[in-house]
């Protein structure tokens, strides 16, 4: 398993060289270490959370015209390669289909497993919180979209089109997901870390707004 793990590491190392910042290697890693913490409290395939959190952004659809079947067959290939057991890679593959927030708009859920709940809590800490105040700021950088615009208000009622074409102000995405994430939470550990992260965005988002309106 340390060899399949070493040798996953290092694919996606290569991979994501010159990935944007809030979807690089170290985004990848932080949500790796997520995954192993949560893992320990939670009855799962510690081989299929640690290949699923080291792929799961292997290509993210944002970043290829919303095209969501490459990242999968990037990572079925690679998978293959390595001789992974075959049940294992479908299990992989299933999770990197579904993990993503926008595919939580859909009404209809298209699979589940304790392993997925595992990777997608695991991923979706990493969204909020101070690094996820980061990301989502480096990520409306790379776009070029406004930091915000009290006229635009956010779309507390976005679907799965409407959010992968969206290019609303930065501040606009704390409302339609970040601040959403606590109460998405699948698993007991990661709802008390995503209680204090979600607590440090209303504070950030608080000073915010003193600051953008000249107030003490």
């Amino acid at each position: 398993m340390n060899s399949l793990i070493d040798n996953t590491i290092t694919f996606v190392k290569k991979e994501l060289t010159n990935a944007e910042g809030g979807h690089d290697w170290f985004h990848i890693e932080r949500v790796y270490k997520n995954t192993l913490l949560i893992a320990k409290k939670e009855d799962v395939n510690t081989l299929v959370v640690s290949l699923a959190a080291l792929l799961h952004d292997i290509a993210d659809p944002k970043f290829y015209d919303g095209d969501e079947t490459i990242g999968p067959k990037i990572a079925r290939e690679f998978l293959f390669k390595q001789n992974v057991d075959s049940k294992i890679i479908e299990h992989v593959i299933a999770i990197i289909e579904n993990i993503s927030f926008k595919n939580s708009l859909e009404s209809s859920i298209k699979f589940t497993s304790k392993e997925l709940k595992v990777v997608q809590d695991a991923d979706r800490l990493d969204a909020i919180g101070a690094i996820g105040i980061a990301r989502c700021f480096n990520y409306g950088g790379f776009k070029n979209r406004a930091l915000y615009n009290p006229d635009i208000e956010p779309n507390l009622k976005i679907s799965k089109e409407e959010y992968k074409k969206s290019s609303a102000p930065t501040i606009n995405h704390f409302y339609e997901k970040l601040l959403l994430l606590k109460d998405k939470m699948n698993t007991k550990t990661a709802r008390l870390i995503a209680a204090e992260r979600h607590v440090f965005m209303e504070s950030f988002l608080k000073q915010f707004y003193r600051e953008w309106n000249g107030e003490k």
